[in-house]
């Protein structure tokens, strides 16, 4: 797998985790980039930029994760991305609304450690290519 191939988007409005989770995939090989917010995800997306990997809370100000995938969708943006939910929110409602919009994964942050976050990444990013 190439470097080009290892590009991740992580949106969610706590600076430390994106942070700390930075670090950990930065180390793993992958170009990182975050945002604290949906409204700054959807300008970098629709500027152009083509992660592989989005990797999004769920319970944001102003427009939730889910809704964001939802644009996402709906405008075509990231279209090649695996698009995962990392959030504290592990009810069935939202793990429904996820289902519906063709979410590749979904983790609960409280039960996952960051290299438990990353093993998973890899894994769905590995089913996700030999699909």
């Amino acid at each position: 797998m190439n470097d080009s191939q290892k590009k991740i988007l992580f949106i969610d409005d706590d600076k430390f985790l994106l942070d700390m989770y930075a670090l950990k995939f930065t180390k793993a090989g992958y170009e990182v980039k975050t945002a604290d917010s949906t409204d700054v995800a959807l300008k970098l997306l629709r500027e152009g930029y083509q992660p592989n990997v989005l990797l999004s809370d769920i319970v944001m100000p102003g427009m939730d994760g889910l809704e964001l995938v939802s644009v996402i969708r709906k405008e075509k943006l990231a279209a090649e991305a695996v698009i995962i939910m990392l959030t504290n929110q592990g009810i069935s409602d939202d793990i429904a609304r996820a289902k519906s919009l063709n979410v590749d994964g979904y983790i609960v942050k409280a039960t996952t450690i960051p290299s438990e976050v990353l093993a998973e990444v890899e894994k769905i990013r590995s089913s996700k290519k030999a699909a």
